[in-house]
């Protein structure tokens, strides 16, 4: 019998993928907190985990299987420029270091719970396989 990888995962294996990708956005604002008319972007979680999980058709299949999907290509099209909450401070940069720092932080406690579920999914599947 064959094991069914998106029934045995669930969600966890999208999301992880997604959380990697927002770990660049945040960090690429982080980098170019100085750089002049830098406009800070984020990526929306919801709908890139929504867009990962209903499978749409439109997708650009670059894989092996028919089955597999380009997680990047998703959630590049959810990047969207943030609204700064502080004014212009002149140059034009609208990185905000307390809001990227902390929204990092946020992301990356998120990775890991992503992946401590997977572990957790993982060890499951390795226990049945043995008969433990």
């Amino acid at each position: 019998m064959a094991i069914n990888f998106d029934k045995a995962l669930g969600v966890h294996q999208y999301s992880l993928g997604i959380r990697a990708q927002r770990a660049e956005v945040l960090s690429s604002n982080i980098a170019n907190a100085d750089t002049p008319h830098y406009k800070a972007q984020d990526l929306d979680f919801n709908a890139a985990m929504k867009a990962a999980t209903s499978h749409q058709k439109g997708i650009s299949m670059a894989h092996t299987n028919e089955k597999h999907f380009d997680l990047a290509a998703l959630s590049r099209e959810h990047i969207q420029y943030r609204v700064p909450n502080q004014p212009d401070t002149g140059d034009g940069n609208t990185v905000d270091m307390q809001q990227e720092q902390s929204a990092f932080m946020q992301n990356t406690l998120e990775y890991q719970m992503s992946l401590g579920f997977l572990e957790g999914k993982f060890t499951g599947m390795r226990k049945a396989l043995t008969g433990q």
